[in-house]
């Protein structure tokens, strides 16, 4: 326990009160947010948010890592490849995004990497996560990731490796790829609003981090035979995956603090990737895949409207069923304030979050 509240509570303090210090750093180099010209932005009021500091998400990014580490050696709680393979999907997803920051900002304009370049970066760093999450077993078996679908646990019957170990191997690393880009791009789509995205990842990465701790009291005697204790996880480092998980929430919290309405700085596709990042490697290694739909669903919101859109305009060969996605600058065409769109996305990404802890409880309940 000490190693968990420690990594949350370094991750905060380092966010909460070198902010400012990075913002500094960030205005020297020249690091300000590029806005669309003002004939094509979809609200004018986003045109003052031009020159706020951005590529934020590094600031988070390294709190995590300093909580973390810090947090494992206070409590006496080494890292493990489970905490390792979470700060891997983080921080890749996070330089994928950097990358595309630092293009809009050196080129003053909002284009940075194409879609397709991006999914391509973030399948170069989702397929080594997958192969190194089947390997490494404990010393009953368990790895990291396993070769079966996920709900609350490993779904038996859905084995990705039941037409062989070639065909199984390749639909393995298709199924991690989609979620790892299917997660961070649909927090790239969310990250609209000042606080949208990072105050809606501290309900999701905060309910992940419940449910390790939850699965860290509730382990296998026999991680090869989880019959031998009913409702049991056969999960490989639960309390390793807390820790990296709470330092991540804190790190959010304090980092929230500068960005929530009006942001002092924003966290740009270097930030929304990292949160994706997170949040699909805690679904992999938590094995609670599908119910990442239910715990991020405020994040499936955002891309889902998109998704949305682009059918119905196809399909009514011009025609919008909103008036601008994803569906936060909907409401704010509709007339929304800002604030108000932000704190009822948190109450939805919170309710959604709880849910999903609910259904995660009733499922273990029911094996007990």
């Amino acid at each position: 326990m000490r190693s968990l509240l420690t990594a949350a509570a370094i991750s905060l303090a380092f966010t909460l009160f070198l902010t400012p210090v990075f913002l500094r750093w960030f205005r020297r180099w020249g690091w300000g947010q590029v806005i669309r010209t003002p004939e094509n932005v979809h609200n004018p009021s986003h045109g003052a948010k031009r020159g706020t500091p951005t590529m934020g998400g590094t600031i988070f990014i390294l709190g995590t890592i300093v909580g973390y580490f810090i947090g494992s050696y206070a409590g006496n709680n080494p890292p493990t490849i489970s905490g390792l393979l979470v700060l891997w999907l983080m921080l890749g997803f996070g330089v994928v995004g950097f990358i595309d920051d630092y293009m809009k900002v050196r080129h003053q304009n909002s284009l940075g990497l194409s879609g397709w370049r991006k999914i391509a970066g973030q399948v170069i760093v989702a397929v080594p996560f997958a192969v190194v999450a089947l390997n490494f077993p404990n010393s009953v078996g368990q790895t990291p990731a396993s070769e079966y679908i996920s709900v609350f646990r490993d779904i038996q019957v859905l084995s990705l490796f039941a037409l062989g170990p070639v065909l199984g191997w390749l639909l393995y690393l298709a199924w991690i790829s989609f979620i790892g880009t299917a997660a961070s791009n649909s927090v790239n789509v969310a990250d609209g609003l000042d606080g949208l995205a990072a105050g809606s990842g501290i309900f999701v990465v905060g309910a992940y981090s419940l449910m390790a701790f939850w699965q860290n009291k509730q382990m296998c005697a026999d991680a090869l035979d989880p019959t031998v204790q009913a409702g049991c996880y056969a999960v490989r480092d639960p309390f390793d995956l807390a820790i990296v998980s709470a330092s991540f929430v804190g790190a959010l919290v304090g980092f929230l603090w500068w960005n929530a309405p009006k942001a002092k700085v924003f966290m740009g596709d270097c930030g929304s990737m990292a949160i994706g990042g997170v949040i699909a490697a805690m679904a992999i290694l938590t094995r609670t895949e599908l119910l990442l739909v239910l715990i991020a669903g405020v994040y499936v919101i955002a891309s889902g409207s998109v998704i949305l859109q682009r059918a119905y305009f196809k399909a009514t060969k011009g025609k919008r069923l909103f008036l601008m996605s994803p569906l936060h600058h909907h409401l704010e065409m509709r007339g929304w304030p800002e604030v108000t769109i932000v704190v009822r996305m948190w109450i939805i990404a919170g309710l959604l979050a709880v849910s999903g802890i609910g259904f995660f409880y009733v499922e273990w309940l029911s094996r007990v």
